[in-house]
C-alpha cells in the first residue's frame, strides 16, 4: 500500500512539475526566445522598424523633400514583400508595425485604410518591391498621395558545422509621385546566430 501511495505521489509531481509560465517584459522575452529559436520574433520587428524610421528622419534627401513640400506629406504605404526563403516569415507584422509607428509620429498623413486596401489589390510590383514610374503615378494620383513607400525583407542564410547565421535585410524605398523619382532608400540589418549541439538544441 505504501509503495502504491509513493508511486501515485511521484506520478502526480512529475505531471504537474513539467511546465512553468511567467509574464516577462519585451526585452526578457527577446532574450529567452534566443534560447529556443533562431526565427524572426516580435522584438526583431520592433527594432527593425524603429531603425528604419530613425534613418528616414536622418535622411538628407527626405529632409530636403519635406522642406520643399512645406507641409505634412500624404503617404501611400504598400505592404512589405517577403523575399526570404521562409514562407511563414511574419512580413505582415512588419507592415502593421511600420504603419503603426509612422502614424504615431504625427508627421505624415496616411491614406485611408479602405482606399489603401483597394489600391493594394491593383499593384503588381516587381521583385525589387517597386512599381513602374507610370504605374506608381497612376496609383498615387488615385489615392491623392504625395509619396509612395514600398518595402521588402530578404534573408541570406549561412551554415557550417551546425552553426547558422541568418542575415536579414529590411529594405525601404520612397517615390515622389508627381515627378516619378526616388526620394530616398534605406535599409536595416538583423543577424540571427544559432548553434546546434551534437545532442540537439
Amino acid at each position: 500500500m505504501k509503495n502504491l501511495l509513493l508511486i501515485t505521489l511521484m506520478l502526480s509531481l512529475f505531471s504537474c512539475g513539467g511546465f512553468q509560465a511567467q509574464r516577462v517584459s519585451g526585452d526578457e522575452s527577446d532574450e529567452k526566445s534566443l534560447e529556443i529559436t533562431d526565427a524572426w520574433v516580435t522584438r526583431d520587428t520592433e527594432n527593425a522598424v524603429e531603425d528604419i524610421l530613425k534613418k528616414m528622419n536622418d535622411h538628407r534627401g527626405f529632409k530636403n523633400y519635406r522642406l520643399k513640400l512645406g507641409r505634412r506629406p500624404k503617404v501611400f504605404i504598400a505592404d512589405f514583400g517577403n523575399q526570404t526563403a521562409e514562407p511563414y516569415f511574419p512580413v505582415d507584422d512588419i507592415s502593421d508595425e511600420f504603419l503603426t509607428q509612422i502614424s504615431e509620429t504625427g508627421e505624415f498623413i496616411l491614406i485611408d485604410a479602405a482606399a489603401r486596401e483597394s489600391l493594394l489589390k491593383e499593384i503588381q510590383y516587381q521583385n525589387d518591391g517597386m512599381v513602374s514610374p507610370a504605374e506608381a503615378k497612376k496609383i498615387g494620383n488615385a489615392a491623392g498621395a504625395d509619396i509612395m513607400i514600398f518595402g521588402n525583407v530578404r534573408m541570406n542564410p549561412r551554415k557550417r558545422n551546425g552553426k547558422t547565421l541568418k542575415e536579414y535585410t529590411v529594405n525601404l524605398r520612397m517615390t515622389d509621385i508627381s515627378r516619378g523619382v526616388e526620394v530616398m532608400r534605406t535599409r536595416t540589418r538583423v543577424n540571427k546566430y544559432s548553434e546546434q549541439s551534437k545532442v540537439g538544441w
